[in-house]
């Protein structure tokens, strides 16, 4: 078997394949391109709200962890759709959870947002 490629090589590699899944998920996923623009409409709207650095770091912050859910939960549902059409309580529970990964994070950026700005 030969070895994957190091160094700079494997970083470049993986740089890539990163922004591949970026494009599919942009592509083929309604969800990752809503919660995409909200994050940069925030980040810029977070700009002109009156919060210390810290606090705006928290506010942008709490919108990527969105962004990361969705891209998991994008990942798990195209396995889950990869191995077949038929239901199977386990792919159903496996796409229920990651579903409820991007609401806790949404939840997230609610409590993030309204404890900074009206707390």
């Amino acid at each position: 078997m030969k070895p994957g490629a190091t160094g700079l090589k494997r970083i470049i590699d993986a740089t890539g394949y990163s922004m591949q899944g970026l494009k599919a998920a942009w592509i083929n996923e309604a969800a990752f391109r809503q919660e995409s623009i909200l994050l940069v409409v925030m980040t810029i709207v977070s700009f002109f709200m009156p919060v210390t650095k810290v606090e705006r770091l928290m506010m942008i912050g709490s919108l990527f962890i969105v962004v990361i859910a969705e891209l998991i939960n994008s990942a798990i549902e195209a396995v889950v759709d990869r191995i077949g059409p038929e239901r199977h309580e386990l792919s159903g529970r496996a796409k229920d959870i990651g579903s409820a990964a991007v609401f806790v994070a949404l939840v997230l950026v609610v409590i993030t947002w309204g404890s900074i700005l009206f707390l």
